[in-house]
């Protein structure tokens, strides 16, 4: 078993275990897909990579990351991802849809614009208090109980167009401090009802839209869940938290937890983590709840990707910014290793030929 051995999910087979993570491109008008989405991630898919994820994808107007993000949160919106879908199944990529909501984070401006706008938008923003993020963001709007019914509903609305759309997989966004993960962890949840305080309550919203997405979507399709397994902030949620949560998780139909970590407050994780620390927690997790992980975050080689699968320290691995640097780099890894991998008919003489 390496990189490149193919496996099974579900009723889903990957040509091998390297997964394009999502990141988000900040180049959408009003959620729509562009020509710029069409040639992102159907170079990544001709480039060789097994699986494929979208950016963050807003299933509501006011649970975009930035104006800039892809959307699913109305029918409009469909024919675009089936675009998306389209090219990446041409060229023999599996591609999944990442759901998102921003939360408190909502409407934070792209990097390149320097993040000037934080959470002012003409939009109220919601989460579980009325607690901004940083100083200067917008506070948020307290979430009531109708709220979080609608939130449920709007989960289910952006999973049906997602199958309509045609994608493999979806991945639910628990991470990196967005709303989801605003729920999960005590630094952000201070509410005194149903939804917050001890741990069951905090993780109910989380498995409600586990248990209604994994009703409508086929049995044989699997459901994936990412979530920052450590807060990184004094007194927030742990190691242990994740470990308890991906065992109920995998009760209510989830099949692989994707295990990044941060992302609750500023500075978590800080600056001078070590590369690739959260291989460790896919590790843990995968050994500790029995279920399927997926190793993400600082995984800059062949060699640090194919010892995670070799060891079982994860069934998968994502890479994220490599892939910004190379569309193609699942076929330059193989070629560096003299593995005979499936490569477009045009590029096959680029591939054989030691330059």
């Amino acid at each position: 078993m390496n990189v490149f051995s193919g496996i099974e999910l579900r009723g889903l087979g990957l040509k091998n275990r390297i997964v394009m993570s999502p990141m988000c491109m900040y180049s959408a008008e009003d959620g729509f897909v562009n020509d710029f989405h069409i040639a992102h991630y159907g170079s990544r898919a001709m480039g060789g990579t097994g699986l494929i994820f979208t950016e963050a994808t807003a299933i509501s107007p006011e649970g975009v990351i930035s104006k800039q993000d892809l959307g699913i949160y109305k029918d409009e919106h469909i024919d675009g991802l089936k675009r998306i879908v389209d090219i990446c199944h041409r060229f023999g990529a599996k591609i999944g849809i990442q759901l998102a909501h921003a939360g408190r984070k909502a409407f934070g401006g792209r990097p390149w614009d320097k993040f000037d706008k934080f959470g002012y938008d003409e939009l109220d923003i919601i989460a579980p208090n009325p607690i901004p993020f940083a100083e200067h963001w917008k506070t948020p709007k307290e979430m009531t109980r109708e709220d979080i019914k609608s939130l449920v509903e709007k989960y289910i609305n952006a999973t049906k167009r997602a199958l309509k759309a045609g994608f493999d997989t979806i991945e639910i966004h628990a991470a990196h401090g967005y709303l989801l993960n605003e729920f999960l962890s005590s630094i952000t949840n201070k509410r005194q009802d149903e939804y917050g305080g001890e741990f069951k309550n905090r993780i109910r919203l989380l498995l409600e839209i586990t248990e209604a997405i994994r009703s409508i979507i086929p049995d044989n399709m699997p459901l994936f869940v990412r979530i920052s397994v450590v807060d990184h902030v004094e007194g927030g949620w742990n190691l242990k938290d994740s470990i308890e949560l991906a065992k109920i998780l995998k009760t209510k139909g989830a099949d692989i937890i994707d295990c990044s970590s941060g992302g609750i407050a500023l500075g978590a994780p800080p600056s001078d983590y070590y590369r690739a620390h959260q291989i460790k927690f896919s590790e843990a997790i995968r050994k500790e709840a029995n279920i399927k992980t997926i190793a993400i975050g600082g995984i800059t080689s062949f060699d640090m990707a194919n010892e995670i699968i070799k060891n079982e320290r994860a069934d998968l691995v994502a890479i994220a910014r490599m892939f910004l640097n190379d569309p193609y780099l699942p076929i330059r890894w193989a070629k560096s290793r003299g593995v005979d991998i499936e490569v477009p008919v045009q590029y096959r003489l680029g591939y054989y030929l030691d330059i």
